[in-house]
């Protein structure tokens, strides 16, 4: 039988809260733009298939910075 060793860590309320508020804003940082310009071509030109394209790459573009993006917030936050 695996036991694993009971660790207690400390966590402060300003670590937690400044946790949750990057991730609130890197999720609309990463949801929004793409939602946009999604519903944006989609409305203008009435042609869904460009604008599915149009935001799934833009939402994998900002994917690829999302470290860079979350440490720059973490540094703003802090």
């Amino acid at each position: 039988m695996i036991r694993f060793p009971k660790k207690k860590t400390e966590i402060t309320t300003e670590v937690l809260t400044n946790t949750i508020w990057v991730s609130t804003f890197l999720a609309m940082i990463l949801s929004l733009p793409p939602l946009g310009l999604f519903l944006g071509i989609y409305f203008l030109t009435g042609n869904i298939i460009v604008g599915a394209i149009l935001g799934f790459g833009t939402h994998f573009i900002i994917l690829a910075f999302s470290t860079k993006i979350s440490k720059l917030l973490t540094k703003v936050m802090s």
